[in-house]
Order: C-alpha cells, then sequence, then structure tokens
C-alpha cells in the first residue's frame, strides 16, 4: 500500500529538525567528511534550504551550515562536487534557488560558479593532455558524476540558467566539448570511456582486460544526462547530438534481458562481446548509482533530447520493470539516495513511474527509526551508521521523502535533484 504523505512528511520534517545545529552534523563524522556533500554540511544545508518556505527556522539553518562548510572545508584538497570547495559550490548554487530571499548569496553563489568553472577547465585541459598522448580512456575523477565533468557541468548548468552566465559559461563550455569528445573518439571495439584496469581508483575490481563503466554516478550515464539534459535547455557544442545518440545507443545495446545493466564492460567483452544468454556474475543492478534507476533516466533524459520516442520508451520499461518485484528483492541497501530506496524513489519519480515510486516511499518510510539520531539510518554491508549526509545519509533520504509528499513547495530552474542527473 502506498506510503502516507502525512507519514513521509513527518519523517522528513523530524530528520531536518534532528540536524538543525550544524554541531550535530559535525559530531557524527570524521573531520575530513564534515564539510562535505555526501556526508556532511554541505548535505545538510541543502536538505535545510529546500525546506525554507515550509519554516523560517530552516533558512536560518541552512545559512549556519553553509557558514559551517566554510570552516571545515579549509584545506580540502580541490575535486567534484560532492567534496571540496566543490561541494559548497554546488549546495549554494542549487540551495539558494529555494530560498524566499536568495540575493543576500548572489555574490557568493557567482564567486561558486568562477571557482567551479576553473576547475571545469582544469579538468577538460588534464583530458585534452591524454589525448594528445594518445591514452585511451578517461580517469573517472575527470568525467563522472561525483568527481568529474559530468556533475560540475551540471551544476554550472544550473548557475547559467540562473543567470550566472559569464562565470559559468567558460567552464560549462569544457565540460560538455571533452565529454562529446570522449564519448565520440573511441579506440577499436572499446567506447571513449574505457580504462585499462589500473587506471580504475583504488579499490575497484575490474577484469584484467580493464573496464567500461556503465552507471549514472561513474559510468557513461553520467555525461549522458548532461549533455541531454544541456540540450534540452538550448546549450549544444558541436557534435553534442551524435555524442548523445553514441552513448544511449551503447548503453541500449549493452542492456541485459533482464532490463538491468552490468557496471562494468570488460574489454573483452567489448572486444568481443558475450550472447545475450550467457550469465554474469550478480553486482549491484537496482540503485541510483550503478543500477537501473540512474541508468533508466540517463536514457530518458537522451531521448528527450533526441525526440526518440524508442530511447525514452527503454529508459522508462526499465525502471517500471522494477515494480515486479518487492522491494525485498531490490539489492539496494538501506533507505539512502546513493544505494538506497530514496535514490529508486527520486529516480522513478521523474521517469513517472509511478508504481515504482511508491514501492521506493513505503520502503523509505519503512527504514525510519525513530530511535536513530537523524531518523533514516546508512546502511552498508549490514551495519547501520547514523550519516546525516545528502548522498549516503539522511539529509537525501529526507530530501527524496518531502518531494514525495510535496513538502517542498519552490519551483527553482534547478531542483536539488539535479545533483543526481535526474533532471
Amino acid at each position: 500500500m502506498p506510503a502516507g504523505t502525512d507519514l513521509l512528511a513527518e519523517q522528513a520534517l523530524s530528520t531536518a529538525r534532528a540536524l538543525l545545529d550544524p554541531h550535530t552534523v559535525t559530531a557524527a563524522l570524521p573531520p575530513s567528511a564534515a564539510h562535505t556533500l555526501s556526508d556532511g554540511l554541505a548535505g545538510t544545508a541543502l536538505l535545510h534550504a529546500c525546506l525554507a518556505r515550509h519554516d523560517p527556522q530552516f533558512a536560518t539553518a541552512a545559512a549556519a551550515h553553509w557558514q559551517a562548510t566554510r570552516h571545515h572545508l579549509r584545506g580540502a584538497p580541490p575535486d567534484g562536487i560532492y567534496t571540496g570547495p566543490g561541494a559548497l559550490a554546488a549546495s549554494l548554487i542549487i540551495g539558494t534557488g529555494y530560498l524566499p530571499d536568495p540575493e543576500p548569496y548572489q555574490t557568493t553563489v557567482r564567486k561558486a560558479t568562477t571557482w567551479l568553472s576553473a576547475r571545469a577547465q582544469g579538468l577538460a585541459s588534464h583530458q585534452h593532455q591524454r589525448f594528445s598522448n594518445n591514452r585511451p580512456g578517461a580517469p573517472w575523477a575527470v568525467y563522472d558524476t561525483i568527481k568529474g565533468l559530468a556533475g560540475i557541468g551540471r551544476v554550472l548548468l544550473a548557475a547559467h540558467t540562473t543567470g550566472h552566465h559569464t562565470e559559468a559559461e567558460p567552464g560549462l563550455t569544457a565540460a560538455l566539448t571533452t565529454l562529446t569528445t570522449l564519448i565520440t573518439t573511441s579506440p577499436g571495439t572499446r567506447p571513449g570511456w574505457w580504462l585499462p584496469a589500473a587506471d580504475h581508483p583504488p579499490g575497484v575490481t575490474v577484469h584484467h582486460s580493464g573496464a567500461a563503466t556503465t552507471g549514472l554516478a561513474h559510468g557513461i550515464a553520467g555525461p549522458l544526462a548532461v549533455l541531454s539534459i544541456a540540450h534540452s535547455h538550448g546549450y549544444t557544442v558541436p557534435g553534442q547530438t551524435h555524442a548523445i545518440r553514441t552513448a544511449a545507443t551503447w548503453l541500449t545495446t549493452w542492456q541485459e534481458p533482464t532490463g538491468t545493466w552490468p557496471p562494468f564492460i570488460s574489454g573483452n567483452d567489448l572486444d568481443s562481446p558475450l550472447p545475450p544468454h550467457r550469465p554474469r556474475p550478480p553486482q549491484r543492478r537496482d540503485a541510483w548509482c550503478y543500477g537501473t534507476p540512474g541508468i533508466g533516466r540517463a536514457l530518458c533524459l537522451g531521448g528527450q533530447a533526441l525526440t526518440d520516442a524508442a530511447v525514452i520508451r527503454a529508459g522508462q520499461t526499465a525502471i517500471t520493470a522494477m515494480a515486479d518485484r518487492s522491494p525485498l528483492r531490490w539489492d539496494t541497501e538501506g533507505p539512502t539516495l546513493c544505494h538506497g530506496t530514496a535514490g529508486v524513489l527520486q529516480a522513478a519519480e521523474r521517469a513517472q513511474s509511478r508504481s515504482v515510486a511508491e514501492r521506493a516511499a513505503h520502503a523509505t518510510a519503512d527504514f525510519h527509526d525513530p530511535q536513530c539520531p537523524f531518523g533514516f539510518p546508512h546502511i552498508e554491508a549490514r551495519t547501520s551508521y547514523d550519516n546525516p549526509g545528502f548522498l549516503t545519509g539522511a539529509a537525501g533520504a529526507a530530501l527524496a521523502t518531502a518531494s514525495h509528499a510535496a513538502l517542498i513547495t519552490a519551483r527553482p530552474t534547478a531542483p536539488w535533484d539535479s545533483l543526481l542527473m535526474l533532471c
């Protein structure tokens, strides 16, 4: 049965109230995570900003959390939009659009956009050198949603559409151009984002022949999404439409008979694709980060940019098929956005798959525990943690449930889930 909107709204508000004090957030985290969008203050500031029209205390809290973020990110190295200065920039650019009065933040947002634009240009230059040296692929930290140009490009597009054209333009153009080149430049049978095994991040295990990643967080679905969203906003660079078509076709080609995607396609498989009926090892298939919700939504966005009903249908069908299984049989873990049911909920909402959204909303509500400090626990490897943040914590789950319950009344040009590449 559907989760009641009153219940979801109260759960979201109770989480927001539990996170009002920035010290509550920082006390739950190691110092290196305190400022971040994934776990820390940049994410809790976003939650409060989104609820600011509901209750003025949340606008006050958002300001306090942004100020605390500035203090705690001192010395943090530049990264993407989830850690380092980019986390604060992303939170400000998206979050201020929800405030009743964003005007006092315009100078700060302009500076944040300038910083993020310079970061995009630096990453684009790094990748250009790699291309020039005939090195295949692009590191995750160059192209992906979490650390790279896909996520940065989406936030710069948000800044561009909210009036910061001059500051956003150079970095946005650099991001879209680099991602377009990456997709449309293929070394033989392997796509432009394939990486040798040694170039994958530490702790990521792939086949010795290397791999091309599929998902929205770290795979080609992220560049597909941002190129498609920018196209739909009327912002394009040469070759962008061809890149969207190429990425969408590649993803539909590698979709398995079950309707899901493997997180990685090995170099050997790319050289000699396996027959569709050959079994593959079980891997995460149902979460926002690597699975069907994120990839399916990216295909929907690609189809909209291409005005191709078949591509839109492929994405929607993949997500809607999740309703054929109980959430207990999804390989999600916990209620959070990255690999939990809140991520499924938000992707399904954007794909207009009501059946999946209702199942995911009910499952997320069931995870809420009044005994947890922040209401929604973060669960990983069957262990529960008290994580306050956006991507892997309670703030993200609260945002998804608040949105589903229509608790967030503001309708900014760049919604909060643009940080997830869902719109």
